[in-house]
C-alpha cells in the first residue's frame, strides 16, 4: 500500500457499483468492506486506518455497532468523513461527528425523481382503489363495482411538508400533470420561496385542513419527530389520504391506526415505518385503504445509481481536500481542516 493511501470503508453494501468504480480509477484510495457481523480482528484495523466511511442510510440494515455515532467515532482516530448513501441519514449521528471534528454529508436530490414518482404512484392507487379492488376480486366473486367509485387526481388540492429536493418535485409534478393546488409547510422557506416552486405558504394546520392529500417530505429530527399524531389526523378531512415517503417516527402509527379505524380519514400511503421492515402482523397491514410499502420509494435502478456516483465524486472531492456541495455540518469544517492536516499531510482549502 502507498505512504499516502487514502482509505474508505464501508458495510454490507454501496447504493450502486458505479460508487466502487469511480473510486477504483483512483491508484491512492483504497476500499474496504465490512459485514454487520465482521470479527473484530478484521473490523478494528479497519477502523482505526479508515479516513471516509460510506455508511448506509436505512438505520435497521446497519448494525448499531456501525452507525456513525460517538462510540464507533472513537473506534475511528483518522476518520475525517462520514457520507450517507442517501438523503436521510438517520444512522449518523451529526452533533457526535461535529464534535469530532467529523464532516457529514448526504446525496440529497440523489434519489428525488423515485420517491416523487412513489409519491404519485400512492396517491393515484389510492384514490382509484386500486388496492382494494384487487383485494376484493381476488377473494370473492361479483364485485359491485359503485361501492369502489375513486375519485380523479386533476383539480384537487395536495398538502406538501417539507418542499425540499423531493417534495418540490411532487409539487411540480401535481401541479403539471394534474394541475392540481399545491399547499406548502416548511419552517425553513419563505414565501417567495415557496411560490417559486409553484406552491402557496400555509401553516400544518392549514395544510391538514385543506388538502385532499398530505404528503410528508420532510427530514426525521427532533423537530420533526412525532409531528404528526392523532390531533393532526382529526384536522384531516375525511375523504383525505395521508401519504408519507420520509422517514418512520415522523407519523404516529398507532394513531393512524385509531384515524382509519375509525374513518376519520380515507387511506394511507406509508413506505416508512418505526420498524423496518414493519412485521405483517402490524395493526395498518390490516387495513385494505392503506398502500404499503418496505422504504423503497427511492430504491430503483436510476436513483441508486444516480446517488452512487454522487457519492462516489463527492467523496473523492472530500479525499482531494474540496468542500463538499451536500455538508450538514458546516460548523466542523474549522477543526475538519486542522484534522485533514495532521492526518494526510495537505491543507484543505478554506
Amino acid at each position: 500500500m502507498a505512504p499516502n493511501t487514502k482509505r474508505v470503508f464501508y458495510v454490507k453494501y454501496v447504493a450502486a457499483p458505479i460508487f466502487l468504480e469511480i473510486l477504483g480509477r483512483r491508484p491512492d484510495v483504497q476500499v474496504d468492506r465490512l459485514e454487520n457481523d465482521s470479527p473484530a480482528a478484521l473490523a478494528e484495523p479497519v477502523l482505526s486506518a479508515a479516513h471516509a466511511y460510506q455508511i448506509g442510510a436505512a438505520r435497521d440494515e446497519i448494525a448499531m455497532d456501525y452507525h456513525a455515532t460517538a462510540s464507533l467515532l472513537a473506534r475511528a482516530p483518522n476518520l475525517l468523513a462520514v457520507s450517507s448513501n442517501g438523503a436521510g441519514f438517520d444512522t449518523v449521528d451529526v452533533d457526535a461527528c461535529t464534535a469530532a471534528g467529523v464532516i457529514a454529508v448526504n446525496q440529497a436530490g440523489g434519489n428525488k425523481e423515485a420517491v416523487a414518482e412513489h409519491v404519485l404512484a400512492m396517491m393515484l392507487t389510492l384514490s382509484k382503489r386500486i388496492v382494494e379492488t384487487d383485494r376484493y376480486m381476488r377473494r370473492q366473486s361479483g364485485i359491485p363495482r359503485n361501492d369502489f367509485i375513486g375519485h380523479d387526481l386533476t383539480g384537487r388540492t395536495v398538502g406538501i411538508i417539507g418542499l425540499g429536493n423531493v417534495g418540490g418535485r411532487v409539487a411540480e409534478l401535481c401541479r403539471g400533470l394534474f394541475r392540481m393546488r399545491v399547499l406548502a409547510f416548511d419552517p425553513y422557506l419563505s414565501a417567495e420561496h415557496i411560490s417559486a416552486r409553484g406552491a402557496e405558504k400555509v401553516t400544518l394546520e392549514a395544510l391538514l385542513a385543506q388538502a385532499d392529500y398530505v404528503s410528508v417530505n420532510c427530514p426525521r429530527n427532533a423537530e420533526t419527530r412525532g409531528m404528526i399524531g392523532a390531533a393532526q389526523y382529526a384536522l384531516m378531512q375525511k375523504h383525505a389520504y395521508f401519504i408519507t415517503t420520509a422517514r418512520g417516527g415522523i407519523h404516529d402509527e398507532a394513531a393512524l391506526a385509531e384515524a382509519l379505524a375509525q374513518r376519520r380519514i380515507a387511506g394511507a400511503g406509508l413506505d416508512v415505518w418505526e420498524k423496518e421492515p414493519p412485521p405483517h402482523t402490524h395493526p395498518l397491514m390490516a387495513f385494505d385503504n392503506v398502500v404499503v410499502s418496505p422504504h423503497t420509494a427511492g430504491v430503483t435502478v436510476e436513483s441508486r445509481t444516480n446517488i452512487a456516483r454522487i457519492a462516489a465524486e463527492q467523496m473523492i472531492d472530500i479525499l482531494d481536500g474540496k468542500r463538499p456541495e451536500r455538508l450538514l455540518n458546516p460548523e466542523a469544517w474549522p477543526a475538519y481542516c486542522a484534522r485533514f492536516e495532521r492526518i494526510l499531510g495537505f491543507s484543505p482549502p478554506r
